[in-house]
């Protein structure tokens, strides 16, 4: 046995008490002395709350509250599973839905009752090998890292451990796809295939010819994959995507519906089919996935507002303003104290009542929907933000639309996908050119802006160069450059100035967040080279 259960914390979440009783002697025959039991999903929630355990064991049907899929969900949504820590999934069910469900949530491991001790211990033993030699590189993407992880990977690879080969070589590729380095996960991927047929190194010469914008290939790609692995639920997401980018909402949904059919339980695979069924106008789809998603959602961690919200417009749109009436008002009790809901709501009842041609009630709605834009304004999301502009114009409010979209047009103008989203809404609602006179204003704004801290970066004028980007950064926090820009003023200041680990850790961050936003590798990676040396530099004098 390669790991010591005597020093490792240990949850066992299971809601019979014979099988946690079972289990938990189990561990302690193996040595384990640090063991806490929960009952239900809830209690296994709170319990890591309180503590951090290295494995986690828990049963996916719970008879009560969440399941074991919506503890896993929790979990790493909220961090409170230790970047090293072991969960694994234990079922008694071995229907297709509970399986693929299971597997969906890619937990450590899965085992399916009823198991013996040493397959339990096989299990455990195996995950923690893997994530001690795995540790250097997890560490590190836990904290945005990223060019570093692949670093550690590359370290790795160079010990030519058989067992670790490829799950490496899965990760090496993973990351170079995240930092955008496609032309290294290309040849990873044709490398792994040129020895054995690998679905996942398929999947991911997929995922590769995506990013390239090569997307016919890329459906072409994941079609093949669906065809010889009709559950490879992977594929049926990438698939979605690549009709998306093409502008082919019909076979995105019909895709990503033979997805949701495979595992239904998949409470973000529901919410993407019901926006798309939205899109195009699939009422009947729609209606029956905004259903799903707030049924599972109410002991999901992703539970929200805009579902209820969705539900109603399209009980609005089925030209049935009373059934929408009743929706909002559910929407009303689940989340009472949610400034988003709040606004949801009021927008709804605004156009609800003007359905039903209640002037007076519609008025009183938007009166409040404008109060409650005022107070909370950038608290709530973007695309809610973008409907309260639309509502603002709809009721002779332009100059109040205007200033939102100045503002999501700023925050945001790197990101195509909601821009068209803007632009589309301004072409169906406001004017053609409407959205297209605004995006150049901007653009030329962020050019004046670059151009005068790029000057006072040249004049030699380094912090007056920091200002310039610092503050509007503030203002347009995703353009790709003005991060840009910081960031060759910030390692410009490192080399001119007295390293420090303080500097050093911010231009970091600032590298980490524009890997996030997508700013290109070929513009990163030198930067990121320059930045790794320096720190070598303040290694080596420290």
């Amino acid at each position: 046995m390669t790991i010591n259960l005597a020093s490792k914390k240990i949850l066992i979440v299971e809601d019979q008490a014979i099988m946690r009783e079972t289990i938990k002697h189990i561990m302690v025959t193996f040595g384990a002395r640090h063991i806490i039991e929960a009952e239900s999903g809830l209690n296994a929630i709170t319990a890591m709350r309180v503590d951090k355990f290295d494995i986690v064991l828990c049963d996916y049907n719970l008879l009560r509250g969440k399941n074991g899929q919506q503890v896993l969900e929790e979990a790493r949504h909220l961090k409170l599973l230790p970047i090293n820590a072991i969960f694994i999934m234990v079922t008694g069910e071995q229907n297709p839905e509970m399986v693929l469900s299971a597997i969906d949530n890619k937990p450590d491991d899965y085992l399916i009752k009823p198991f013996n001790q040493q397959q339990l211990l096989i299990r455990i033993d195996r995950c923690y090998t893997r994530k001690k030699f795995l540790r250097s590189i997890d560490n590190k993407i836990d904290s945005g890292n990223l060019y570093q992880a692949i670093e550690c990977c590359e370290e790795l690879l160079q010990l030519n451990d058989k067992k670790m080969h490829l799950p490496l070589l899965k990760l090496r590729a993973e990351l170079a796809i995240k930092v955008g380095d496609f032309k290294s996960a290309e040849a990873i991927y044709q490398g792994i295939l040129q020895e054995r047929d690998i679905p996942w190194a398929r999947c991911g010469l997929g995922v590769v010819a995506f990013f390239l914008s090569f997307y016919d290939q890329a459906i072409e790609t994941f079609q093949n994959l669906i065809k010889q692995y009709p559950v490879m639920l992977e594929a049926y997401d990438w698939l979605v995507k690549a009709y998306e980018s093409l502008g082919n909402n019909e076979s995105a949904m019909s895709s990503l519906n033979l997805a949701v059919e495979l595992s239904p339980l998949s409470i973000l695979r529901q919410k993407k089919l019901a926006l798309l069924a939205d899109k195009t106008q699939n009422l009947p789809v729609a209606k029956k996935a905004y259903m799903a998603t707030i049924k599972l959602g109410k002991n999901s961690i992703h539970r929200s507002s805009s579902d209820y919200a969705g539900l109603a417009n399209v009980y609005l749109k089925s030209n049935a303003p009373n059934e929408a009436l009743k929706i909002v008002y559910e929407l009303n009790q689940q989340f009472r104290n949610d400034p988003e809901a709040k606004l949801r709501s009021a927008l709804l009842e605004t156009r609800i009542y003007q359905a039903k041609d209640n002037k007076t009630l519609a008025q009183q709605a938007y009166g409040k929907a404008f109060k409650l834009n005022e107070e909370f304004n950038r608290q709530v999301s973007r695309e809610l933000r973008l409907e309260m502009a639309k509502t603002f114009f709809l009721n002779g409010n332009g100059e109040n639309c205007d200033e939102i979209l100045n503002d999501l047009l700023k925050t945001n103008i790197d990101d195509k996908p909601f821009i068209k989203d803007i632009e589309l809404m301004c072409d169906a609602i406001i004017g053609e050119e409407h959205a297209n006179t605004l995006i150049q204003e901007i653009k030329k704004e962020l050019v004046d802006i670059n151009n005068k801290g790029v000057s006072l970066f040249q004049e030699g004028d380094i912090q007056g160069a920091l200002a310039i980007f610092e503050q509007a950064i503030t203002k347009t926090p995703n353009n790709h450059t003005i991060n840009l820009n910081l960031i060759k003023v910030l390692i410009h200041d490192l080399k001119a100035s007295q390293l420090a680990s303080e500097k050093i850790l911010r231009t970091q961050s600032f590298i980490n967040k524009a890997i996030e936003i997508g700013v290109p590798h070929s513009q990163l990676s030198s930067l990121q080279k320059e930045l790794t040396s320096l720190k070598e530099n303040l290694s080596i004098t420290s």
